[in-house]
């Protein structure tokens, strides 16, 4: 791992940096939204009951239970995590590859509400690497110079092709770009092939979902080209001639095969709903950070440890807004994604 003057890090020296944090977080592992305790949330007598099952994930108790105030909660939950990991952590490269994904959201919130003449502050996320209070004013100011270069020139491409074409869909591709970009840099700098294989992974994903979704949509691989991103172990060029229905022999040898192959039977138009493939790629990359389970101390623990944390916010938020709306169980049980523990 190279460090700020050309200095290497040895992985001798990494491993030993990690050894502290990495015993903290296999005790915060214990208090993680375990599948025992998502059942429990579902089968509780009301949306209030279930929330209380959250007691012992370490979340506050909600006065009421409702859609801002769950948002509330895990967005001060989020906040937390990154700044209790942050001052651990003598990795920034480790805590940004998770972060930056809140900066790009909050991108295209304000890129969006700016061409519609709209403040939408509201939606804008904690948990990133730009506080959003001041992206904001930022952005308004057309100054992101606090910012790093591909998010600045992003956000600006994004901005004026909005103008331009008035399209979000092509400003949205130019973020996603960006955000896929730095990940890879990220992952990079980390000097972690385990993050490396993590981003690797999460972009074969996402070039899997444009694929079935494009599928679906008829569009050729003319658009196709302007939605897939590189990076991945499956060739954007590769996908984009391959016609829908064939898709999962592309990812013969990847733990995204099981969703390949359900996106490859919805890959037409009309093909029915997406809710079990969506969930089988989601699986696929907790399938890989469970591998760090196994791995005693490292930067592995931790990454599997903030993905972990994403996933539980994604989980509650499912279970709840499911009680709030009445959903059923079984419903409920197969929206959920697969839990780390």
């Amino acid at each position: 791992m190279t460090m700020k003057g050309g200095k290497t890090l040895s992985k001798k020296k990494k491993e030993t940096d990690f050894l502290s944090i990495s015993a903290r977080v296999r005790v915060m592992e214990t208090r993680l939204l375990t599948t025992e305790r998502m059942e429990r949330m579902i089968d509780a007598r009301d949306a209030a009951e279930a929330a209380k099952v959250l007691d012992e994930c370490g979340y506050p108790d909600l006065a009421q239970v409702t859609p801002s105030a769950v948002e509330d909660m895990l967005a001060q939950a989020q906040g937390a995590l990154f700044e209790d990991l942050g001052k651990a952590v003598d990795d920034p490269a480790l805590l940004d590859l998770f972060r930056c994904k809140y900066d790009y959201h909050n991108a295209k919130v304000l890129i969006k509400s700016a061409a519609l003449g709209l403040d939408q502050d509201q939606l804008l996320l904690r948990g990133g690497r730009y506080e959003p209070e001041k992206l904001a004013e930022d952005f308004r100011r057309e100054d992101l110079r606090s910012c790093v270069p591909v998010f600045q020139e992003a956000v600006a491409h994004a901005r004026e092709l909005l103008g331009s074409s008035g399209d979000p869909q092509q400003a949205d591709f130019v973020l996603d770009r960006a955000y896929y970009a730095e990940l890879t840099q990220l992952a990079q700098q980390s000097g972690s092939p385990f993050l490396q294989g993590y981003v690797t992974l999460a972009i074969d994903s996402a070039n899997l979902r444009a694929a079935v979704r494009a599928a679906r949509l008829d569009k050729g691989p003319d658009f196709l080209r302007l939605v897939l991103v590189e990076g991945g172990a499956v060739l954007p060029a590769d996908i984009a001639v391959t016609p829908g229905p064939d898709l999962a022999r592309l990812y013969h040898s990847s733990l995204l095969l099981p969703a390949a192959e359900a996106g490859a039977a919805l890959a037409v138009p009309n093909g029915g709903a997406l809710t079990d493939f969506e969930r089988l790629c989601d699986d696929a990359l907790m399938a890989y950070m469970a591998k760090a389970r196994m791995i005693p101390f490292g930067e592995q623990p931790v990454a599997a440890y903030l993905y972990a944390r994403e996933a539980e916010a994604t989980a509650i938020r499912i279970i709840l807004t499911g009680r709030m709306a009445g959903i059923d169980g079984a419903t409920i049980r197969a929206r959920l994604r697969r839990a780390y523990c």
